[in-house]
């Protein structure tokens, strides 16, 4: 699957699954916004412009993988699932209801298009160095796409991977750091500072594109230089706003895992839609 959308229509997409969000978290009465609305501008320019995928057959041997590792914005993901055709949209009001495909946390077992399991941080890049050397021995070309939170890669997992993936030169690799710096207890800075996290990256000799994640042509002209980029692998630091898109939410540390309530809601929801 891939739409080709230009810029403008990649951004009213992203404002649709914005709303999507915000609605479905209302319902669940639980989950988390902030880092959703900061990582859906990249997840709509990935899943429409750049990933080899099937809606209709999920386990399609051939598809680019994307992993979720920081799991706990699994309402992002399914927003876009959903848009894309992997089940229906009326499933998105089920979030977090016993039963529901759409758990707190990303289920393989239960979700289609959903490839690995998260809630754990610091997990996914080592499942994802995994896949994609499991690609390169069998001979197959698709790619494995990452996304990681900035209060993630404070996690010691997250090096050994990176280490990994350097050393074996996994260019079919793509991971991707939504950089909003702020997580559940403050600002990255004042509880664990990455800084300098660019210099890091390239020190684990990984290829590093510094972008405005919420600018749509430079997170696809990003993608396009990790596909292009031979011989490491790939990360795209994508500096975001946390809550972005709703005034009120936007670089609050309080807006992490809290759902909105309905004055909340209809506050949030006229700003998208003015």
């Amino acid at each position: 699957m891939n739409n080709n959308l230009n810029a403008e229509q990649l951004k009213e997409r992203a404002r649709l699954l914005r709303i999507s969000i915000l609605e479905m978290l209302y319902e669940a009465g639980s989950g988390h916004p902030g880092g959703s609305l900061s990582a859906i501008d990249i997840m709509t320019v990935l899943y429409n412009n750049i990933m080899s995928h099937n809606p209709k057959d999920p386990k399609w041997t051939e598809r680019d993988r994307f992993i979720l590792s920081k799991g706990h914005i699994a309402p992002a993901l399914y927003a876009v699932l959903a848009d894309c055709g992997y089940y229906d949209v009326k499933e998105l009001k089920t979030l977090r209801k016993y039963g529901s495909i759409l758990q707190g946390h990303p289920y393989m077992h239960k979700t289609p298009g959903v490839e690995v399991s998260a809630g754990s941080l610091g997990q996914g890049l080592s499942v994802a160095a995994g896949i994609a050397m499991g690609a390169r021995l069998s001979g197959k070309g698709y790619r494995v796409y990452c996304m990681m939170g900035d209060g993630e890669i404070q996690e010691g997992q997250i090096w050994e991977a990176a280490m990994s993936a350097g050393h074996y030169k996994l260019d079919n690799l793509c991971a991707i750091l939504d950089y909003n710096h702020v997580q559940i207890d403050g600002t990255v800075e004042e509880v664990m500072d990455i800084y300098p996290c660019k210099e890091k990256w390239l020190a684990f000799n990984w290829n590093v594109i510094e972008v405005d994640g919420h600018d749509v042509d430079e997170i696809e002209n990003a993608f396009i230089n990790a596909q292009e980029y031979k011989g490491k692998p790939s990360i795209i630091i994508a500096n975001t706003i946390k809550g972005k898109g709703v005034s009120f939410m936007e670089n609050k540390a309080a807006w992490h895992g809290t759902a909105p309530n309905k004055d909340q809601l209809e506050a949030a929801l006229a700003e998208l839609q003015a």
